[in-house]
């Protein structure tokens, strides 16, 4: 490994050189972690960074060859397990699932309707499938070595594969609802009122309810001003006048800036906070990975390419005519599941389903570009960004700790 440039090598296990100075020698560390690299086992399992230094003197660190071939699955309805830090083990650790699985849209999980729903038990539609079951017994000869595949069931959603990762430092849950203000003045409520109540009165017919709605309209209408003449009569005036005024240098006095200059007051808005709807809720993550061997930087190199792959759409033909390729099939759907060893984590919240909407991979983690020689970086960062297909509502709860 080299700093920005590389040192060629025929032999498949990369020798590293290890720069010394005559008075001490440089310690080794893992970047990002500070932790002194340990020393090579007889496998040449670990792997340090490249130290400049001048005047040094050469130790060698051996990394295995990177090898991606190998035909090993774990269950046929799940696909493969890919998983970073490599040696984790995942039934005495905490770490984050993610299982990758094809889109059904809102039609397909409500038997023909145009929204999701929800079930017979008021469960949500959207809320995550079983987990991956065969998690809790992976080893590190059964991880996938090649890119997750997609296969289909009877043409349902089935897994694509599971990502596992280590807990996020950023761990956060949080809810928002959609509010507005709403204004509405006496005046303009009166004339509601007015309308509604000649409305009620018309009858249920709907022509008889328009023919009286008519009649009665004018009658009404002279009558709401007779009573209202003065106060009616001037804010007409003045929305007028107001208009007017802004047309020749596009001004924009309001009329209740008029009454506010003139009479030192406005029309009362009858201001209140109204519900205004639900929102999605979004999680971001960060994960420092610093790969410590051959198969180590295989299982990342593995990961950022299923994520790349499956969060964006899929074009519906099977070759490059226009026409087969008139529509974009939906990416697939990421559950997310915070696990405490192979059962899922008590206390953090739970996630619907989710798209990725956003990641990005820097692949100089430690602000320089540092590579093994086989050219895998010595240090990224990966940043997730997801979003639930839908709300979270109060009946959610009952189920799930969201």
């Amino acid at each position: 490994m080299t700093n920005g440039t590389k040192q060629g090598n025929s032999n498949p296990n990369i020798n590293l050189k290890l720069p010394k100075t005559p008075s001490r020698v440089i310690p080794r560390l893992i970047p990002g972690t500070g932790e002194v690299v340990p020393a090579p086992n007889t496998n040449g399992a670990f792997s340090g960074p490249v130290i400049p230094g001048n005047n040094s003197t050469q130790l060698p660190i051996n990394i295995p060859s990177n090898k991606i071939n190998s035909s090993k699955k774990i269950g046929k309805d799940f696909g493969g397990i890919l998983r970073y830090p490599y040696e984790a083990l995942t039934n005495d650790t905490d770490y984050l699932q993610i299982d990758i699985r094809d889109y059904n849209s809102a039609s397909a999980v409500s038997d023909g309707g145009l929204a999701s729903g929800r079930n017979a038990d008021g469960t949500s539609r959207r809320g995550n499938d079983e987990f991956n079951p065969n998690v809790g017994n992976v080893t590190l000869e059964t991880l996938s070595t090649s890119p997750l595949v997609r296969k289909l069931k009877n043409n349902k959603k089935v897994s694509v594969g599971t990502i596992l990762l280590p807990m996020p430092s950023n761990i956060e849950s949080s809810n928002s609802v959609d509010f507005s203000n709403s204004n509405l003045d006496g005046l303009t409520a009166d004339v509601f009122n007015t309308i509604s109540d000649l409305g009620t009165k018309a009858g249920s017919n709907p022509n008889d309810a328009l023919t009286e709605l008519i009649k009665q309209a004018g009658t009404k209408a002279s009558g709401f001003i007779q009573n209202n003449g003065s106060i009616f009569g001037q804010l007409l005036t003045q929305q007028f006048y107001t208009q007017a005024a802004n047309i020749p240098l596009g001004g924009s006095l309001t009329r209740d800036a008029v009454f506010a200059r003139t009479n030192g007051e406005i029309l009362n808005q009858n201001v209140e906070l109204l519900f205004n709807g639900a929102k999605i809720r979004s999680f971001k993550f960060s994960f420092k990975m610093t790969p410590r061997g051959g198969k180590e930087a295989q299982q990342i190199k593995l990961i950022i390419n299923a994520f790349k792959r499956y969060m964006v759409p899929k074009l519906t033909g099977k070759n490059d005519s226009s026409v087969d390729n008139l529509f974009l099939r939906s990416p697939s759907i990421f559950e997310l599941t915070y696990k405490s060893e192979n059962i899922k984590n008590p206390f953090l919240n739970s996630f619907k389903q989710c798209f990725l909407t956003d990641m990005s991979v820097n692949y100089t983690g430690e602000g320089t570009y540092t590579v093994y020689n086989d050219s895998t970086p010595v240090s990224m960062v990966l940043e997730l960004g997801f979003k639930e297909l839908e709300p979270i509502y109060s009946q959610d709860y009952a189920t799930a700790n969201y």
